[in-house]
């Protein structure tokens, strides 16, 4: 039995969700617009405000994938109405991240500078030359990018410097313990 997948999902004023032959699914709202090919096997019913995803069995594949569907279809209806983001951090003497244009530029301690073109769809925001914001209406492609970004310097264990997740934890390593004992 898929909690998940049986729950229904409601749809906002001003949103709009044309589901197609073969489970094509595109949604609208005032964020953008959002398709994507869902699974075929599973049933979407619209009704009123509400859609339901329905499974055709309780075959393991059937059941694997119901619960998929509903997330990926409740997470287009959230992205064009509200959007999602990841916040990063840039921490290391002389790091730093700021706006040129719609580019993202980073210096991060590289004989050059990184810069990231924003990706169709995505739009980046710096606070305090430190923080970077990836904004979105497509979770998937949101999370992807802040990836891409975090890649350019992932946080080393030694003194934490480079690009991380907010509120990331990184497991520090101790440094070469000093010789004892010497001859």
């Amino acid at each position: 039995m898929s909690r998940i997948g049986n729950m229904p999902i409601e749809v906002p004023k001003g949103v709009t969700v044309d589901v197609d032959e073969g489970n094509f699914v595109a949604v609208s709202g005032p964020k953008g617009e959002l398709a994507q090919q869902l699974s075929p096997r599973m049933s979407i019913d619209r009704d009123g405000d509400t859609i339901t995803v329905s499974r055709p069995s309780d075959g393991r594949d059937d059941r694997a994938i119901h619960g998929l569907t509903r997330s990926l279809l409740a997470n287009m209806v959230i992205g064009v109405t509200e959007g999602f983001e990841k916040r990063l951090e840039v921490q290391g003497v002389g790091y730093r991240a700021e706006m040129q244009g719609k580019q993202l530029l980073m210096r991060l301690g590289y004989s050059h500078d990184v810069i990231f073109d924003p990706p169709e769809g995505i739009e980046f925001a710096v606070e305090d030359n430190t923080k970077i914001i990836v904004r979105g209406a497509d979770k998937q492609r949101v999370g992807q990018v802040a990836a891409n970004i975090r890649v350019s310097r992932p946080a080393e264990p030694y003194k934490g410097k480079g690009v991380r997740y907010r509120g990331e934890q990184i497991r520090r390593k101790a440094g070469k313990a000093a010789k004892v004992g010497a001859d």
